[in-house]
């Protein structure tokens, strides 16, 4: 449980953000100030992982998705680790500082992450260790990397200027994506609170409403143990399509060429003319009727856009229907983009022989 649950105000999340605040007593005003660039968010729940020796690099560089040969120091990237049929099994934040790659995971997620890394080792010069008990997380929204003397941070290489494009689909129904300018400095854990010195605090509610209107997926709450890296539009920062095999490679190049993955990430606005939100989880169903069409992965409620969400559904289904999660109506935006099936001519029907 982090020391700063005890500030004033303090509500501790549920969920994958437990051991964190949810909130301070006013979550609207705390998305304000972090949109502000004022206040910093409560993240020494998510693991910390270290690689350390002459080869770690080159080492993550043929174990995940991303480019990683190079990184300068101080540099961050994001990667994915693939089970061997390409479904994302961990998202890793990588920031290097020229003697030590730092990665940081999901909550709960650096023992596996450091058990997995440590049994790839063989005779490589690598050493993996779990330092989640010294080391925590604290989120800010700034576009810049860290500067010599500032905390190592890493910084979010999702998009954050309108204008740039997605994965999928045909020009003309390619369109603007968002995204947010966001950091994570690494912090020792009995400095915590020093760190945050006397900024706001803002907590989980805030940062996840952030993260949903920008779009972000988030591994473990918009991911199954289907889910592969193009369904997500994580194909734009965390996978690099020309570097050589890692696990998991095979997948990624056949969707790619295919251009089809089985399901696609959706950009929710919820009606909130009630005052119930459906649960992550909730079936998503055309408000006409019919089977369900996928799932609501993430909720949020955002102070200017209002109730909104993420959701995974199947790849062929209309992305211009509104959408039923429970009671409440969901109008979506396609984030990854379906292509348009193309038109098969129909065969002409055979001449009937000429008589002669």
């Amino acid at each position: 449980m982090s020391v700063l649950l005890t500030r004033p105000g303090a509500v501790e999340a549920t969920g994958p953000d437990a051991g964190v605040a949810s909130h301070y007593g006013n979550p609207t005003k705390e998305q304000r100030l972090l949109t502000e660039g004022l206040a910093v968010v409560d993240l020494s729940h998510r693991g910390v992982v270290t690689v350390t020796g002459p080869d770690r690099l080159s080492w993550l560089h043929s174990l995940t998705t991303q480019h990683l040969l190079g990184l300068a120091p101080r540099a961050s990237a994001e990667t994915l680790v693939l089970s061997p049929k390409g479904h994302v099994e961990h998202a890793l934040h990588v920031v290097d500082d020229g003697e030590t790659t730092w990665l940081t995971t999901e909550p709960g997620a650096a023992p596996a992450v450091a058990a997995w890394l440590d049994s790839m080792r063989f005779m490589l010069r690598v050493e993996v260790a779990d330092v989640t008990e010294g080391y925590a997380v604290l989120g800010e929204p700034v576009g810049a990397g860290s500067a010599p003397g500032e905390p190592l941070a890493w910084v979010d290489p999702w998009p954050r200027e309108v204008g740039q494009t997605f994965a999928y689909g045909p020009p003309e129904d390619q369109h603007p994506a968002r995204g947010r300018a966001w950091r994570e400095l690494l912090v020792p854990r009995d400095e915590l609170e020093a760190a945050v010195g006397g900024r706001p605090l803002a907590g989980t509610w805030a940062a996840e409403a952030l993260r949903v209107a920008a779009w972000r997926p988030r591994a473990g709450v918009d991911t199954d143990h289907r889910s592969i890296p193009h369904e997500l539009d994580w194909l734009r920062t965390a996978v690099h399509l020309q570097k050589g095999c890692y696990r998991g490679q095979e997948t990624v190049a056949r969707v790619k060429n295919l251009g089809r993955p089985p399901r696609r990430i959706v950009f929710l606005h919820l009606d909130g003319s009630g005052h119930v939100l459906p649960d992550p989880g909730t079936e998503l169903v055309p408000v006409e009727g019919g089977r369900a069409v996928g799932t609501l992965t993430s909720v949020a409620r955002h102070a200017e856009e209002g109730p909104i969400g993420l959701g995974v559904v199947r790849y062929a289904s209309d992305p211009e229907a509104v959408l039923l999660a429970g009671d409440v109506s969901a109008a979506q935006t396609a984030i990854v983009v379906p292509e348009k099936p193309a038109r098969r001519e129909r065969p002409s029907a055979p001449r009937p022989p000429v008589a002669r």
